[in-house]
């Protein structure tokens, strides 16, 4: 009589133990718990791969017409600048740099020319453009570093410029605009990555 209650508490630990230890006779859901890791392990290593995928790897060639421009200056400045060409693909600046964005009106050369000693690209259009054309040069600002601006007198339609690179367009390629950053954003500029 005396040994009852020890295998009465016996049987109580065990039975403790047991529901401590999670659902005993349903191995499946450690399965569903561990396929489902599994999913998001693979889920994650498909998203990056396609990420990498999309961004061009190594040496893009620059596209045709892409002009090089020398660069014999880069100092800051609070006067006015006189450039050689227009629009500017470099030399002294402003202080402050450009927010890197489209813009409805011509902004200052001094400004944008620091964006570009970042490695900033800027695209340039003539203000007469039309609208749907201006709507797809402005998509480019969800690129990382790219101005879009309004700049009248231009000789072309559509200018796109990095530090010391320049392409002129007859119309708002976006082929050709997408090839020209993938070449020159953050590569040619004095302070690349520098950020705008």
């Amino acid at each position: 009589m005396g040994n009852a209650p020890r295998a009465r508490r016996k049987v109580n630990e065990r039975s403790t133990a047991a529901s401590a230890a999670g659902p005993q006779g349903r191995p499946w859901v450690k399965y569903l718990i561990g396929l489902g890791i599994l999913a998001a392990i693979v889920a994650g290593v498909i998203f990056i791969s396609a990420d990498v995928a999309s961004t061009p790897q190594g040496d893009v060639e620059p596209p045709p017409g892409t002009e090089i421009i020398a660069i014999d200056a880069a100092s800051h400045t609070l006067e006015p600048v006189v450039y050689a060409i227009n629009p500017p693909a470099g030399g002294n600046h402003h202080p402050e740099w450009l927010a890197c964005r489209a813009y409805d009106a011509p902004v200052r050369n001094e400004g944008a020319v620091h964006s570009l000693e970042h490695g900033a690209i800027w695209i340039t259009y003539e203000p007469s453009l039309d609208e749907g054309s201006i709507d797809d040069l402005e998509r480019f600002t969800r690129r990382d570093e790219v101005m879009v601006s309004p700049y009248p007198g231009l000789d072309s339609p559509v200018v796109v410029t990095a530090w010391g690179r320049q392409l002129r367009l007859e119309s708002a390629d976006t082929d050709l605009i997408r090839q020209f950053y993938d070449a020159f954003h953050d590569k040619t500029a004095p302070e690349n990555g520098a950020g705008c």
